[in-house]
């Protein structure tokens, strides 16, 4: 009988895994042909719309000759799909990459959202980053210098608010000096057409914005996800000043494997949803392109259907954070800070870990987002780097569903590095 039950249930794994992967190859088969359609839509859109000759999407562009931190993924050039060379044909009839027209370009995409908050500059040399500061210095002890600085970096599609809203209020006593910043291309930060969001321009706009107007002579780095991997480089960078670096949940896929990077990260599965949603925002430039007009360009509209449904006056942050980027800037960043930046994350810790500096990891055991076995490949590589594995925690409850905990955890790290 327990043969027949352990056969019973073999069966039927495998009959779920072959149903599973027939679906997997009708749904991302019609992704291909949708993403090929809109390429040829969106280039004739643009054309029209903006007189537009140098905006080109990856689907048919060669790697660009730039190196190091700066570079561009190569993701964004690897991306398979049978029908790109059908589109590729329908371009090049009308000739749309030859257009000699001439367009001043606006600050914003017509696909994107005009807002104050969503367009603030044209140029990405021309201002900072939205910084949230938290000083619970005592003010009869104003005179006196903090005790820490605490630069805290959020993940992808996120915002200062994921600390804010949930950390922060955890530090009152001692005396620290909190940074939560909103990365370049997301929050209230600007979100430049002209920037490519590689991993080194994310930390020069960090050292732009906070170490050097506020004359950071030490830090500490706290983390979460997409942010890690900013926070490697940026501690790596001033290695001889930074203290401890704490991440959560980072995308760590050593470069020494052979598999695809974006295959490792964004594999195109239909489950879990969240693996779904980040398969489709790196795999389809313009399936993503799409879902941001409807969805981020008239956020406004949403918030307000939402306010109308619910009755309140506010809108939760987290779905604020949803909305609050642009394509541009939320694609450049998948690919050239999450797939290209991964592969500088071996070189960040050795620097780190030759320089002493006090590294720890925690990672939820439920996490769907990012593979539990990135926290144990960087141990394996990565002996002195201290790891945590929170048990019934994922992606985002390791921090937000411990807040408290989470604080006090933070305190005693940066207390052993004093």
């Amino acid at each position: 009988m327990s043969y027949l039950a352990i056969s019973t249930k073999k069966w039927a794994r495998q009959s779920g895994t072959a149903i599973h992967a027939a679906l997997s190859f009708l749904v991302f088969f019609f992704l291909d042909l949708a993403d090929a359609m809109l390429c040829v839509v969106y280039a004739l859109l643009d054309e029209f719309l903006e007189g537009n000759s140098q905006s080109r999407c990856y689907c048919d562009a060669s790697p660009r000759t730039t190196t190091g931190e700066n570079e561009v993924s190569e993701t964004l050039f690897e991306r398979t799909n049978v029908f790109r060379g059908f589109a590729r044909k329908l371009k090049l009839s009308r000739r749309m990459e030859k257009s000699e027209k001439t367009h001043h370009e606006p600050a914003n995409r017509w696909s994107d959202c005009g807002c104050q908050t969503c367009s603030s500059w044209t140029k990405k040399e021309d201002g900072n980053l939205h910084v949230v500061v938290k000083d619970s210095t005592p003010q009869e002890d104003s005179v006196q210098e903090p005790l820490e600085n605490v630069i805290f970096i959020h993940g992808f599609m996120g915002s200062s608010h994921f600390w804010t809203e949930t950390v922060f209020e955890h530090f009152k006593e001692e005396r620290y000096r909190l940074f939560a910043v909103d990365l370049l291309g997301f929050g209230e930060s600007p979100k430049p057409r002209d920037s490519l969001y590689t991993l080194r321009e994310h930390v020069e706009t960090i050292e732009r914005s906070v170490v050097k107007p506020y004359r950071l002579g030490s830090f500490h780095v706290v983390a979460h996800s997409m942010g890690c991997l900013v926070a490697l480089a940026l501690a790596a960078k001033h290695s001889t000043i930074v203290k401890s670096v704490t991440i959560v949940a980072p995308p760590y896929f050593p470069s020494s494997l052979e598999e695809s990077v974006l295959t490792r990260i964004a594999g195109k599965r239909l489950w879990p949803p969240l693996a779904f949603g980040t398969a489709v925002m790196s795999w389809y430039e313009h399936v993503g392109r799409c879902v941001c007009f409807i969805v981020c360009k008239h956020h406004k509209t949403w918030e307000w259907v939402i306010k109308l449904c619910t009755g309140k006056r506010e809108i939760p942050w987290k779905i604020k954070d949803i909305t609050r980027h642009t394509h541009h800037s939320a694609w450049h960043s998948m690919h050239n800070v999450i797939c290209g930046g991964s592969k500088f994350a071996d070189e960040h810790l050795e620097t780190l870990v030759n320089n002493g500096v006090k590294i720890h990891l925690m990672q939820g055991d439920t996490d769907e987002l990012v593979p539990l076995h990135c926290s144990g490949d960087m141990k394996r590589n990565f002996p002195a780097v201290e790891v945590e594995i929170v048990v019934g925690a994922d992606h985002e409850s390791v921090i937000g569903g411990r807040r408290e905990e989470f604080a006090e955890k933070l305190k005693s790290i940066w207390c052993s590095c004093r």
